[in-house]
């Protein structure tokens, strides 16, 4: 029986519950238990929005029916109705969440410099445990039994950065996604610690959902999973039906103790940083920055209300694609310590074989990530930095989930143009604009010469690029990025290396699926319809270089740019026409305008005299002769190669065409805004040109083959 209920203000952390006299904390220990009633049943059989995803199998839950006495005394209010009862509710959240620890390179130097003997014990146990690890492998590898031992090792591992605490099993979840880098036994290993780490008690967890929240179990949920669904480094998750509004959610609980265990590590962690800083020369990267800028990220997925407000505002940003699936958050359930949203039925990302069972297909799922990934990155700037699998989960729907989003960053706006730039030097092999894109980038500062880079450049790309773009590996790239980022003083910015992480863990959950799979194939039509459709000037600077080189237009790169373009769902042959125009006509285009006057009557000349060749070949044998005249080479003077060459371009030209014709959106009245440009001064201006240049040329032409005429006749006399 639904009620609904006022809900009074939130109870501030001076003014939660007090501990229970024994007597009474029994009797709730009791009240505890009759919630927790729950059973495994198999994901088929699993109704709603459940999730075998955060598990290997889904948990229904056993609900008794609520007594209207009992529905009004519950504190907490249903489901907002509207967008005002949210933001309060959120606001209410964001109070609970008021004295949420923020990271502070200062505070924890201030903290650790007295505890001399702490930090001492920490960093004998990092070095004990990895070193005994390498020293394990380096007997291995002299016995001649590195690959015999390689799952037992890898269990080792494994359980070795469970140890050391979240740090490490955040560096193991990013080994667990690189096929390129980890043997497959080490990554089936390392896939336990996305969310199969051990789990804390119930007892911590339900007691962190009571002070959190200020209320007891039973006034909150009318059942809850009698043990985690899952568990990860920074949490755990159980499975819940709210009280009030009997929706099914996953609440998300804090491990006890994680700031101290996380605050310790990024201090020594920070001080390696400062021996690499100023002892390491081949290294010119502030690695003290990046460390704090990881750090930073950790300690934000700490704050749970500031997860929620992530996941809100990337839900906004990019569940408007119907592939992708961004669950709500309910800010009445949720503090820095607890969060509470909807449940999520699916399966992780890289399970492919479930994936299969349910009728979908990985790639596709993983082209979904690739193109989201993509607009977080190079649209609006605010992309997912920690997508491993168990943060993706593919919905019997065929729907890609995000269920995670404490680690989050921003592309500035000006280095997304610059990398869609970057990516179009690499194809057109302009080594010296590559160079020049590290300002904006913020690679490097402006009074660095980049001059001596372009060669280091020219060195790598040009054999990388030997095979077509769609064929090399993001890991390649990065790879080969990193040597000439080492040689040189390049400032890599936080911000990158987090893009890196992003990439290279979606091109790793699809190298399960399929080794030969390359993230830039998946990414090109993404950048070809923002070059050909975006009026952003630094992409339309990019687009001119592409297409123009040497004075001459390059028809065959505009069309491999529609072919791929097309290939984006958001492509339109309307968004590719006005931009270009804009930028033809523009008071900026003058030079562009002439090349194109004499792109124009190339391609006229060849449009006409293509016709005329194939309407020659097409008349009876008995006719050529006549119009021949006696002369075997045939009536026009051209080549065979220049006949050739002239053929390719108008049926180029001709495919172009038919290309824009066949795009799902194209209209006729499409042109009408070209003809309305076209009626601008300048665009009349443009016209004639163009006119005037095509009438000199086939006059010249006709006049040609006059003067062949009058010679082949004179000969014959």
């Amino acid at each position: 029986m639904a009620v609904t209920l006022s809900l009074p203000s939130p109870p501030s952390p001076a003014r939660r519950r007090r501990p229970l006299p024994g007597p009474q904390r029994a009797s709730r220990q009791r009240l505890r238990s009759a919630l927790i009633e729950a059973r495994p049943v198999s994901v088929a059989k699993t109704k709603g929005r459940g999730s075998a995803g955060r598990g290997q199998y889904a948990m229904e839950l056993t609900v008794e029916t609520q007594a209207p006495a009992a529905a009004a005394t519950a504190p907490l209010s249903i489901i907002p109705t509207d967008r005002a009862d949210d933001m309060q509710a959120e606001v209410r959240a964001l109070a609970r969440a008021a004295n949420a620890t923020v990271y502070s390179p200062q505070l924890l130097a201030a903290k650790y410099a007295s505890q001399p003997l702490k930090v001492l014990l920490r960093m004998m146990e990092i070095v004990t445990a990895l070193g005994t690890f390498a020293l394990k492998l380096a007997v291995d590898q002299r016995r001649g039994q590195l690959d015999q031992r390689k799952r037992q090792r890898a269990v080792e591992l494994t359980k070795t950065l469970t140890r050391l605490g979240p740090t490490f099993v955040k560096i193991g979840q990013g080994l667990s996604t690189r096929p390129d880098i980890c043997p497959p036994e080490y990554l089936e290993e390392l896939a336990e610690l996305q969310d199969a780490l051990p789990t804390f008690p119930n007892e911590e967890a339900f007691g962190c959902i009571e002070r959190e929240l200020g209320m007891p179990l039973d006034s909150l949920y009318s059942a809850i999973s009698a043990e985690p669904i899952a568990a990860a480094s920074l949490g755990q998750v159980y499975k819940a039906q709210l009280k009030c509004s009997g929706r099914v959610v996953a609440i998300k609980v804090q491990r006890p103790g994680i700031e101290e265990a996380i605050g310790l590590d990024f201090y020594l962690l920070r001080g390696l940083g400062f021996l690499i800083n100023k002892h390491v020369d081949f290294i010119s990267t502030n690695v003290v920055a990046l460390i704090d800028e990881f750090a930073k990220r950790v300690y934000q997925e700490l704050n749970y209300v500031q997860e929620g407000q992530n996941a809100r505002r990337f839900k906004k940003l990019y569940a408007d694609k119907k592939e992708v699936l961004v669950p709500d958050i309910y800010w009445d359930y949720t503090s820095a310590k607890v969060l509470t949203m909807d449940w999520v039925n699916g399966v992780k990302l890289n399970e492919q074989e479930a994936i299969e069972k349910q009728g979908l297909k990985m790639l596709d799922l993983v082209n979904v990530g690739v193109q989201c990934s993509l607009r977080q990155l190079l649209e609006y700037g605010f992309f997912h930095a920690d997508p491993h699998p168990g943060n993706l989960l593919a919905t019997p729907e065929g729907k890609l989930a995000f269920i995670d989003f404490g680690m989050m960053s921003e592309t500035p706006e000006e280095a997304r143009s610059a990398i869609i730039g970057h990516v179009v030097h690499m194809v057109n092999r302009d080594y010296d604009a590559m160079a020049r894109d590290y300002y904006a980038l913020n690679f490097l500062t402006c009074d660095v010469d980049v001059s001596p880079i372009v060669p280091a450049l020219r060195n790598f790309f040009d054999d990388a690029l030997n095979s077509t773009v769609s064929e090399l590996n993001f890991k390649t790239i990065v790879d080969g990025l990193g040597n000439v980022l080492y040689q040189y003083p390049f400032n890599v910015p936080a911000y990158y290396a987090l893009i890196l992480r992003s990439l290279t863990v979606l091109e790793g959950l699809a190298l399960y699926a399929d080794p030969n799979f390359k993230v830039l194939a998946a990414s090109y039509p993404y950048f070809a319809k923002r070059l050909l459709t975006d009026p952003n000037p630094y992409l339309r600077d990019a687009l001119v270089d592409l297409l123009f080189k040497d004075g001459r237009f390059r028809w065959n790169r505009l069309e491999n740019l529609l072919v791929q373009g097309r290939k984006d769902k958001d492509f339109t042959t309307k968004e590719a026409l006005q931009p270009v125009l804009k930028l033809l006509l523009g008071p900026d285009g003058e030079e562009l305008r002439v090349l194109l006057v004499k792109e124009a009557v190339c391609v006229t000349e060849a449009i006409v005299l293509g016709t005329m060749i194939d309407a020659y070949k097409s008349i009876p044998d008995f006719m050529k002769g006549l119009i021949n005249n006696g002369n075997t080479s045939g009536p026009f003077k051209l080549s065979d190669g220049e006949q050739a060459r002239m053929l390719e371009l108008r049926d180029r030209v001709l495919r172009i065409w038919s290309l824009l014709r066949s795009s799902d959106d194209f209209d006729p009245s499409l042109l009408q805004p070209i003809l309305q440009v076209l009626e601008e001064p300048e665009a009349r201006n443009l016209g004639g040109r163009v006119f005037g240049g095509i009438t000199q040329r086939l006059a010249a032409r006709l006049l040609q083959q006059v003067l062949r005429y009058r010679t082949t006749s004179a000969v014959h006399r």
